[in-house]
């Protein structure tokens, strides 16, 4: 159960179970009592692969065949489009929830529960679809892949998705450097409206929904949507505080659902096909397809929907995901729920592997460079304690810390996650904390290679 347990002082609190005295960012409060009520039973087995060609999603996905809209209805885009926007919004919403399907782009949220928010009596504002398209996570590789070859997918899960929330219109809003994919996904927005499928009666359907491309200037923060919002809005990319949601104040102040690119591109399928087809691939509360990047060094990198001798690690999620060892990775399963067993994440499932050639304690001080680059300043434990982070880091990179100091980064790291607006300090905090929780043998040994090869120096510094 929830209750109060007076910390209103501090910052938002639960208890749940035996854990209490627990400190969240709001977001995190909301997000844990729903995640929370999920959690009452245990998932069973549903089907593991392999999948078949015709139960894949995106057919295109290597842009071996003809992305303009005569290929893609070919390959079964657009089709019974107009009879699915005929069955009404609740309909396609009780689909999208029997298909079990989840956020794709990271958190793993139940999309037919978000989607339904929308769906409440209007009170005169107009309702707008955001989809995030910012793709900045480093080995994240897999919605540029949908907008470059198979960018109807998109636009028709835009309209499929807006009907569903009473949308008026879909802001794609995209990364700056995907020059090539926005060209494309510009192209077949001006195909689709040519064609009379999005615009003025969309599909004949008497649904009328426009689609717009919001091109961002690259920095990571805008992936989190409410830093997504204010940017479209023209203003600089930081989060805002939680409440409101966006789902009652979001874009321009109206009632606005942030969703991923592949999150929505699956939706037609699944309306297609049925949610409980969706729902048969995978484990129960991880059912569905899933686009999997693979990158790192690995003889091909690539994306696909679906011999470890010389394996050191994986980072499983994207680079904000904790790093787990080999030994590890022989038994996980690459879903939600194993993979939070195993303390680390799928988030975008864009796996990032690692050799044992890899210089593990750079390759997370290279991250953690990263989040502090991008980190946009406004909250003072992300801000000030990811920098800290980042010149630990590099020192034990060389061997030049003290011992004590693995302690004293794993409590910064703690004192950054959950303490900040948006998820970015938790997404800077969870390497390092990975690298010390598997891989503190090897820290501990870079320092005393260190100390064997130079002078003595001050005791070690102590926690204060």
């Amino acid at each position: 159960c929830c209750c109060c347990i007076g910390g209103c002082c501090g910052a938002p609190r639960r208890v749940m179970s035996s854990n209490f005295n627990l400190t969240l960012a709001p977001h995190q409060l909301y997000f844990s009592f729903i995640f929370s009520l999920f959690h009452q039973v245990k998932p069973k087995k549903a089907k593991f692969g392999p999948l078949s060609d015709e139960d894949r999603i995106f057919t295109n996905l290597y842009g071996r065949y003809d992305w303009r809209l005569k290929g893609s209805v070919r390959r079964g885009d657009w089709y019974k489009t107009k009879e699915i926007m005929l069955k009404g919004s609740e309909w396609i919403i009780n689909e999208v929830k029997v298909s079990g399907l989840r956020g794709r782009g990271g958190a793993g949220f139940p999309t037919g529960m978000k989607w339904s928010f929308m769906n409440k009596p209007s009170d005169g504002r107009p309702k707008y679809l955001v989809v995030n398209a910012d793709e900045g996570e480093p080995g994240t590789c897999k919605d540029r892949e949908i907008m470059r070859h198979d960018p109807h997918k998109l636009i028709e899960g835009c309209l499929i998705a807006g009907r569903a929330m009473g949308a008026r219109a879909a802001y794609i809003y995209i990364r700056g450097e995907f020059y090539n994919e926005s060209s494309n996904l510009q192209v077949a927005i001006y195909e689709a409206y040519k064609a009379g499928l999005i615009g003025k009666n969309a599909c004949g359907s008497g649904f009328d929904f426009d689609v717009f491309v919001m091109w961002g200037a690259g920095a990571y923060i805008c992936g989190e949507e409410t830093a997504l919002i204010e940017s479209l809005e023209g203003k600089q990319g930081k989060p805002r505080l939680k409440p409101p949601f966006p789902a009652d104040i979001g874009v321009f102040g109206c009632p606005t659902t942030v969703s991923n690119v592949e999150t929505v591109a699956v939706a037609p399928a699944i309306c297609r096909r049925g949610g409980a087809w969706f729902a048969s691939f995978g484990r129960e509360r991880n059912s569905g397809t899933k686009l999997f990047n693979i990158s790192g060094h690995v003889n091909t990198p690539c994306t696909v929907e679906g011999g470890w001798d010389n394996l050191l690690g994986v980072i499983p999620g994207g680079s904000s995901t904790p790093i787990i060892p080999q030994h590890v990775c022989n038994d996980v399963l690459m879903d939600f729920d194993d993979l939070v067993r195993a303390e680390t994440a799928l988030g975008t499932a864009a796996i990032i592997v690692l050799d044992k050639s890899s210089d593990v304690i750079r390759a997370i001080a290279r991250l953690v460079e990263f989040y502090k680059h991008e980190s946009c300043g406004q909250c003072t434990p992300c801000r000030e304690g990811v920098d800290w982070m980042d010149k630990m880091m590099w020192r034990f990179v060389g061997g030049e810390a003290a011992a004590s100091e693995i302690d004293m980064i794993w409590e910064l790291s703690k004192q950054i996650e959950g303490h900040t607006i948006c998820a970015l300090g938790d997404g800077a905090a969870w390497p390092v904390q990975g690298l010390i929780r598997h891989f503190r043998p090897v820290m501990e040994s870079r320092i005393a290679q260190y100390n064997k090869k130079n002078p003595p120096r001050q005791p070690d510094i102590e926690m204060i």
